[in-house]
């Protein structure tokens, strides 16, 4: 039994994961999948990557992109969710600001530098037409230290997935004055350099297994009720984020990548597009 170490965020996007793991898909071939949550987000799975204390992420698009430019030794091993990323837009339910535009000056809460939440905060305040270069950040770990920043009064805006925060919207936690969708896939399977060097067919029995499960994910009976319940959502919710999501099973394009990059360097958080074969692994 080969053991090989996963991360992704405990949210409902990684329950096709959790499937296959708890059914037994991966131990049938021989390999021993060790899932650990990743609360902080992009930027720790980035820094986990980084230092091999992990194999695999299932990490969002512009964050990894951002880091293996800047030189972690990892690959995009394929495209898991092909739709975009949902991003509310959040301040504490007793602030007096009512629209997005009022939070030009604000600072931004974060749950580290190089996460998706402080590089959806760029791209959100380009589209608006704001001075990025003025952007101020408040790191705060994860969903929880937002929580806490906020509701202690720091003032700041703090942006997350629209349906992970709904049930905090929902019990008068947060107040979302809008959302921001990536213009991207949003979500990848990413590897270290180490792991694919010497590992290739055993990546391809993992994504075989995980590509099956995905690409029937939605006809699993059911599959809406329990989402809502492991994850604590009400079902209308699910349902909605049901129909707006979708799984890949192939590799980024070209085009994709060259989009990410673009933008990434327009809003100076790298320097250079960089060849395909820096960042997308190839199965050939």
């Amino acid at each position: 039994m080969k053991t090989v170490k996963i991360v992704g965020v405990p949210e409902h996007f990684n329950l096709p994961w959790h499937l296959t793991i708890e059914e037994g898909a991966f131990e049938d071939r021989g390999i021993h999948l060790e899932w650990t949550d990743v609360p902080e987000g992009t930027g720790k799975m980035c820094q986990l990557l980084q230092d091999g204390e992990t194999d695999l992420a299932i990490i969002l698009t512009e964050g990894l992109v951002k880091s293996i430019s800047q030189g972690n030794p990892s690959k995009i091993v394929q495209e898991y969710i092909s739709s975009p990323l949902l991003w509310g837009i959040h301040v504490a339910n007793n602030s007096e600001r009512t629209s997005i535009a009022t939070l030009e000056k604000d600072k931004i809460a974060i749950s580290r530098m190089g996460s998706g939440s402080h590089l959806m905060a760029y791209l959100h305040a380009q589209d608006q037409g704001w001075n990025t270069d003025t952007l101020q950040f408040e790191i705060i770990d994860n969903l929880e230290g937002a929580v806490k920043n906020l509701s202690e009064g720091s003032g700041a805006y703090f942006m997350w997935e629209h349906f992970t925060t709904k049930p905090l919207v929902d019990k008068g936690l947060f107040k979302r004055l809008g959302d921001c969708p990536t213009p991207w896939p949003c979500f990848v399977i990413a590897a270290t350099n180490a792991f694919l060097k010497s590992n290739g067919e055993l990546l391809k029995h993992i994504l075989e297994v995980i590509n099956t499960y995905t690409i029937e994910f939605k006809q699993i009976p059911s599959i809406d009720s329990t989402l809502a319940n492991r994850y604590r959502q009400q079902l209308e919710d699910i349902q909605d984020w049901l129909s707006r999501t979708t799984w890949g099973q192939n590799q980024m394009a070209l085009k994709t990548l060259d989009e990410v990059q673009n933008r990434l360097i327009s809003l100076q958080l790298i320097d250079e597009v960089k060849s395909s074969k820096v960042f997308l692994y190839s199965r050939v």
